[in-house]
């Protein structure tokens, strides 16, 4: 089977637009595969920093991302057989990624793990870069976002719910840094593509955001098989 026919739905989007989320509910709907790149970089962050790598030690940083002995699993991370789901969840592993995912060497350890999660019926990814580099060729490229003031009250309330303390205004001044960072970064910088849809999730529950998905796939599905 040709690998590139295989389809793929991309969803791009900056921290905490729910991007995650909307990719797992659309895959399991449609009985795709799921692949949260975030998870590799965040996975690459929370080695380095038991490793105690620096931060600009790129061919250190690249060796570990080629390295990572990583399983997903019914919807569980482990990282050298321990379960760390939750821990490459938190704000200290979320900024260190996004500095990680700004070195070149890095990137290009990680891109071929992504492709590789391109298996039959489908593949459902979210990122940064899924639809730009990862795979231009996907049936269907989303941008989906929200405002900056929606993103912190969203990751406010989903830190709560884990019995974790965080502060809205911090919240705030770290995605609106986060963004800055990814969408300035010289290597596959945050952006929506000229084929991507755009989706603002700010006044959308999740089944709106994930019936909208659905319904700009099926719409392509259909034209294509006319």
């Amino acid at each position: 089977m040709n690998i590139h026919t295989i389809p793929v739905i991309t969803i791009d989007g900056p921290s905490a637009s729910g991007k995650g989320t909307i990719a797992q509910l659309v895959a399991n709907k449609l009985g795709f595969h799921y692949l949260d790149s975030g998870a590799l970089y965040r996975l690459v962050a929370l080695k380095s920093l038991q490793s105690r790598i620096d931060i600009d030690d790129t061919v250190q940083l690249a060796g570990l991302a080629r390295k990572l002995d990583t399983v997903f699993k019914d919807n569980q991370i482990c990282l050298d057989g321990k379960i760390v789901t939750d821990e490459i969840r938190s704000e200290q592993c979320g900024n260190l990624a996004s500095k990680l995912a700004a070195h070149p060497q890095v990137r290009a350890a990680l891109t071929e793990r992504q492709r590789a999660f391109r298996q039959p019926p489908g593949l459902v990814t979210d990122g940064r870069d899924m639809g730009s580099v990862i795979f231009p060729d996907a049936i269907l490229k989303i941008f989906l976002t929200a405002s900056a003031e929606i993103r912190a009250q969203r990751r406010h309330n989903q830190l709560i719910e884990k019995g974790i303390s965080a502060n809205i205004a911090d919240l705030l001044q770290d995605i609106e840094k986060r963004d800055e960072r990814d969408s300035n970064r010289s290597i596959a910088p945050l952006q929506q593509c000229s084929d991507a849809r755009l989706l603002d999730t700010s006044s959308l529950t999740i089944s709106q955001a994930q019936d909208t998905v659905l319904a700009w796939y099926n719409a392509i599905c259909a034209k294509t098989s006319a």
